[in-house]
């Protein structure tokens, strides 16, 4: 009996800060990946230049399935499975958490706050879903973070990266689940 292999999400590393020529690989082959980006500005030739770069350098989101990525591992040997510190096991991100992280992250809004996952604690925070707006459906968790003066909302990528999206009104927040009380 014949059955399809299931795509999934593997986070991966890119050793030597090539994750941009494994996307262009990636892109060619017509298979799915994504690099969290951001814009920087920085000094070229005496200009301040604003450029397009990886949030995270070595990162990058593949689309495919175990039996291709065990192919494409053999294609490109710099390419490395990131897994779990407490388990061993490899980071695999659900479709739907990594269709909102995409969905915000691809926007390259300048007010995402970019965060290691140990900066953030969502045990502190409420998990809630944004019911208006441009990122009506998404959801994350309503929480303080360093480098804001109110609460925002924030999607995490457990155990590899954490994003901030801008201020959003709190009407057009809705409550999933409150934190447990100490």
């Amino acid at each position: 009996m014949f059955c399809c292999e299931k795509t999934q999400w593997f986070a991966m590393r890119v050793t030597y800060r090539r994750e941009l020529d494994v996307k262009n690989l990636l892109d060619q082959q017509g298979v799915s990946s994504f690099i969290p980006m951001h814009y920087v500005i920085r000094m070229a030739k005496k200009r301040k230049v604003r450029e397009l770069v990886p949030v995270v350098h070595n990162l990058i989101f593949i689309h495919i399935t175990q039996t291709d990525m065990k192919e494409l591992k053999k294609d490109i040997p710099y390419l490395q499975y990131m897994t779990d510190s407490r388990s061993g096991e490899k980071i695999i991100v659900p479709d739907e958490q990594m269709r909102d992280f995409i969905a915000v992250a691809g926007t390259y809004d300048e007010h995402l706050l970019f965060f290691k996952p140990e900066e953030i604690n969502p045990a502190k925070g409420t998990r809630v879903r944004i019911i208006g707006g441009d990122f009506a459906g998404y959801e994350g968790i309503f929480i303080k973070v360093k480098g804001a003066r109110d609460r925002r909302v924030v999607i995490c990528i457990q155990g590899i990266i954490a994003m901030a999206m801008a201020t959003i009104s709190p009407d057009l927040i809705e409550v999933i689940k409150e934190p447990k009380k100490k």
